[in-house]
């Protein structure tokens, strides 16, 4: 339901409320899917104590985490021109926790973590082709261009691992400034859906490229370039990000099998909050 231009779910007659702030929460009105599906999750709750358990209710977790988010951005504002003496003295903020919390995953990003290469001396008959590392850097490959060239241009995104180390490579400073500084940038709710990306899959860059595919302030950079099946550039969606993040359990379970209630269900958790991330950030202004 739309009260004072914002989308607010019903309860009979109490409207869900976030759990941290215990004020109703509201979801902008140009995300009318989040609040259809935040009003769904709890029409599929069978007890009021259900309702206590955060796994339960993902996607109203998300939602009030942006929402705390983006009533803090606003007090910020506010406060900063009101007095800028104020400004000064402020405690660090959600945002400048989720972006302290991100920025250390691009020195370990998962699709900058490539299995060594195979050895030339290694026995042809046993060699498994592709080799990991060739899958990893063929999938790899297209996202980080994407970044780098419509992104975040020009800047550089080095492998994690050098050959033989299993210590990560450090990404230059300058590229962990611009990027830190793309985030900053973000509206509340991109913020909060590129955070649960970035934690499900351990990727920035996964998260980061599923945020401009979705979120709807790169709707008019995806216009530009002209991103769908019609065009030059696919679409990158759930799927997409999901084999992105989970490639080497792929080919490892692909060789000797999964693990029963273990990857089958990592493999449907991940898609879970890929999905959560998705809606958090898309809305109805799309290319």
């Amino acid at each position: 339901m739309l009260t004072d231009g914002l989308h607010t779910i019903y309860l009979d007659s109490r409207p869900v409320r976030n759990p941290q702030t215990k004020v109703p929460l509201s979801i902008p009105p140009s995300k009318p899917h989040l609040a259809t599906a935040i009003a769904l999750e709890w029409d599929l709750l069978t007890s009021a104590q259900q309702a206590l358990r955060a796994h339960l209710i993902p996607l109203t977790s998300i939602a009030s985490r942006a929402h705390d988010l983006a009533m803090q951005d606003a007090a910020t504002a506010s406060s900063n021109q009101a007095s800028e003496s104020t400004a000064v003295h402020q405690s660090r903020t959600i945002r400048d926790d989720i972006i302290m919390t991100l920025i250390p995953y691009l020195d370990t990003d998962t699709i900058l973590c490539w299995a060594p290469p195979t050895p030339k001396e290694a026995d042809p008959t046993t060699t498994v082709v592709p080799s990991l590392r060739d899958l990893q850097a063929r999938v790899a490959e297209p996202i980080l261009s994407y970044l780098t060239t419509n992104i975040w241009p020009g800047v550089q995104l080095n492998p994690s691992l050098d050959e033989g180390s299993i210590f990560p490579t450090q990404q230059p400073r300058q590229t962990k400034d611009i990027i830190r500084g793309w985030m900053t940038g973000l509206n509340a709710w991109e913020l909060v859906g590129l955070e649960r990306a970035v934690l499900a899959g351990k990727s920035l860059c996964v998260g980061a490229r599923l945020l401009c595919e979705w979120g709807e302030s790169f709707a008019d950079v995806r216009k530009a370039l002209g991103s769908g099946s019609h065009h030059g550039i696919q679409r990158f969606g759930i799927e997409d990000a999901a084999q992105a993040c989970s490639l080497e359990v792929m080919w490892q379970t692909g060789r000797w099998g999964e693990v029963e209630d273990t990857h089958d269900v990592d493999k449907e958790d991940l898609r879970s909050q890929f999905g959560s991330a998705v809606l958090v950030a898309s809305g109805t202004t799309q290319a």
